[in-house]
């Protein structure tokens, strides 16, 4: 009898509660990457939908698009005897190859630190690390170091106020995608925000993939490594045969 009671209760409770649904869409969810691709841009547009009035409290945007992860090796060097050498490495358990966040306004000030931590939204908390030496002391400079290469490479961005909020409904952002990206699924992430509390979070996966010669020159290097390294070879003989022509007749 009480659990029937609870489960009435539940069932008649939902629906008061205000819902708030997204509704979006990207201006293109496949990205081919052939030899004279130089980067994209990719918009992320889409609206609020609701069943009731909207509720109190400013709402905020927040929008991540993330690459494909990977285990990845950070090392230290030290000066020893005059030469610089690694002395130190930490193997971070996965990092995202690219990883943009767009916000309606301050990071700090929309979210907080339990729902970020919760959702792994911010830089740092999209990289896991948790295997590091115990020898080593300061891991986390290892995981910053990372995140600085990543940032001047264009990989890393947090770019906040690039949510644009329209009547509390509509929103949309914009995304630079560099000419060195990973090939494979990137997943963006569109989350609503009230007083800093994540009300409703909507996933899409956008395709990148190689085309053409470098579909190609990847998949022989991947499945037939030996003649992959024998056509480089004849390549960079083909190469250096053509240059060392071109200065004899230069000389002519």
């Amino acid at each position: 009898m009480k659990r029937f009671i609870i489960a009435a209760f539940l069932a008649f409770a939902g629906p008061v509660l205000a819902e708030e649904d997204v509704v979006a869409g990207l201006s293109q969810d496949r990205i081919d990457i052939t030899a004279n691709f130089d980067g994209s841009d990719i918009l992320i547009y889409g609206a609020v939908k609701r069943d009731a009035p909207v509720p109190p409290g400013a709402l905020d945007v927040i929008i991540t698009l993330e690459g494909p992860g990977e285990a990845e090796v950070v090392r230290r060097k030290a000066r020893v005897l005059g030469l610089w050498i690694n002395t130190d490495k930490v193997v971070i358990d996965r990092a995202p190859s690219f990883y943009a966040v767009a916000t309606t306004g301050a990071f700090s000030e929309i979210i907080s630190d339990t729902e970020d931590l919760r959702h792994a939204i911010s830089i740092p908390r999209a990289i896991r690390s948790v295997g590091a030496p115990q020898t080593i002391q300061d891991s986390q400079t290892f995981t910053e170091a990372l995140i600085r290469i990543r940032e001047a490479r264009h990989l890393y961005s947090l770019d906040q106020y690039a949510v644009r909020l329209t009547d509390q409904t509509l929103f949309r952002a914009d995304f630079d995608l560099p000419a060195n990206l990973v090939e494979g699924n990137y997943k963006t992430r569109i989350f609503l925000l009230r007083d800093k509390r994540v009300v409703n979070l909507y996933e899409k996966t956008i395709f990148v993939r190689k085309v053409g010669l470098e579909r190609w020159l990847f998949n022989l290097s991947r499945q037939q490594p030996a003649a992959y390294g024998l056509l480089a070879l004849v390549i960079a003989a083909l190469a250096g045969w053509g240059a060392s022509a071109g200065f004899r007749l230069l000389r002519r």
